[in-house]
């Protein structure tokens, strides 16, 4: 418990002095986190659109390889019933 709080405390610290000691006002923090947080979005969507792309064509992949081994089996068994292997 006496580490969390310590932590914490340390971190409070840590960003009071960090806002103090900033080389920049604060509309400029603002303005710069602002440009960050538009650079990060446009990032964040590229990368959305790669996971879905690359998400329906593993889906698809599983689909068609279920499928195959499915009718692969269906046919094995047929046979073993029928005999014939």
């Amino acid at each position: 418990m006496k580490f969390f709080l310590g932590l914490l405390l340390g971190l409070a610290l840590g960003v009071a002095a960090g806002l103090l000691l900033a080389p920049q006002s604060g509309q400029e923090t603002l303005a710069q986190l602002g440009e960050q947080g538009v650079t990060l979005r446009d990032r964040s969507a590229g990368l959305t659109e790669q996971i879905r792309t690359r998400a329906t064509d593993a889906l698809s992949q599983g689909v068609e390889t279920y499928n195959r081994t499915k009718g692969e089996w269906t046919d094995r068994f047929a046979k073993v019933k029928s005999g014939e292997l």
